[in-house]
């Protein structure tokens, strides 16, 4: 394995993922690393046909993009007591899809992320995720299960 100078961590703003961000740093202490948090909105594209909003489905996407920063902002200062240094990027699409595209053009050297998202969507979303990334990902991938 080559040397781990930047790690990817993808998080969902959960108590879970601030454990997997708070080990992340401290793995990346390790190898003198940065971190790159990246968090992918889901992208609407998929339902448009389903329903039809009030708003515009990209006014709504510009929405949830602006939310997602401010919460990232907020998450990462919380979480990351500016042991390690980290960049932040709010992507929006398919969550599988953006995290490898996002890991290939930042050329990660490994991503960190946890087998479980919020509490009820763990198995659906969560799970799944971590598994197609798993078998995808442009470079090695470290799941932690925040429940042992």
């Amino acid at each position: 394995m080559n040397e781990i100078k930047k790690i990817l961590v993808p998080v969902d703003f959960s108590e879970n993922s601030q454990k997997i961000l708070r080990t992340a740093a401290d793995v990346a202490g390790r190898f003198k690393a940065e971190l790159a948090v990246v968090f992918v909105v889901q992208s609407f594209d998929d339902y448009s046909g389903f329903f039809v909003p009030h708003i515009p489905i990209i006014q709504l996407e510009e929405e949830m993009v602006k939310s997602a920063e401010g919460k990232m902002k907020s998450f990462t200062a919380e979480t990351l007591t500016g042991s390690v240094p980290y960049t932040t990027a709010v992507l929006v699409g398919d969550v599988v899809e953006e995290v490898n595209r996002f890991a290939s053009e930042q050329t990660a050297d490994m991503i960190i992320m946890g087998t479980h998202g919020y509490k009820g969507l763990d198995k659906i979303l969560f799970g799944s995720v971590a598994e197609k990334i798993v078998k995808t990902a442009p470079c090695p991938v470290l799941t932690i299960n925040p429940y042992r």
